[in-house]
């Protein structure tokens, strides 16, 4: 667990986070979770099944919690039983319980499910995302994305960024949207699981030393 100015900020593995601050307990991309606790909201960034996990979701989701996703991930939503869902889009800020959530695109520019048609595996049509919560501090996920132009408009205190190239950005390609986007601390993520292993995060955390951004590998929690 990492905490900075109230908020505690707990990795669950791949690209998983329980952000807690009083009263507010909030999971992005539950995925493979132990310990699970019971959600006040939850924020999805895509479809895919190790982001928006029915199973993991059902562990953690009540009558009361509200989930924040994409129009892609409707279909799953089906099988839980939430107080509500907020479908975004890319540009939207939207408050939920209280907090203001605005959605930013995430996509690939040159990550290719087939190379033959250059079919990218998170295409900009789909309408995946990447949140930023304003919590008193500003905290981005970035969800699986490349280093997009659109990340220019991303402003933070703290980024949530993936690292382990194949389905998003490289630690290198991170590293310079890490200086695009400015943030006061960077969290590696996406690693250590489907795919990139920890010596990403370390390299990332290597190519920005010597910056103003402060990088925080965090342990599994």
């Amino acid at each position: 667990m990492f905490t900075y100015e109230g908020i505690a900020i707990t990795w669950l593995g791949h690209d998983s986070y329980l952000i807690e601050k009083e009263p507010l307990r909030i999971y992005i991309d539950p995925f493979k979770i132990d310990n699970a606790k019971t959600a006040s909201i939850v924020l999805i960034t895509h479809e895919h099944f190790d982001h928006c996990s029915v199973e993991d979701l059902q562990k953690i989701v009540t009558p009361q919690t509200i989930i924040v996703c994409p129009h892609e991930c409707m279909s799953q939503m089906s099988k839980i039983e939430p107080a509500d869902v907020v479908l975004m889009a890319p540009g939207d800020t939207k408050t939920v319980a209280g907090v203001a959530v605005t959605a930013h695109p995430a996509y690939n520019l040159d990550k290719f499910r087939d190379p033959a048609t250059k079919t990218p595996f998170h295409p900009p049509e789909d309408g995946k995302l990447g949140y930023v919560l304003d919590l008193g501090v500003k905290l981005y996920h970035a969800g699986d994305t490349d280093n997009i132009p659109e990340l220019a408009k991303v402003h933070c205190d703290l980024a949530l960024l993936p690292v382990s190239g194949t389905y998003v950005m490289t630690a290198e390609e991170a590293a310079a949207a890490a200086k695009v986007i400015k943030p006061k601390i960077a969290i590696p993520m996406h690693y250590g699981s489907i795919v990139g292993k920890e010596d990403d995060a370390t390299k990332f955390k290597q190519l920005l030393e010597g910056t103003d951004i402060q990088v925080q590998i965090l342990e599994k929690g």
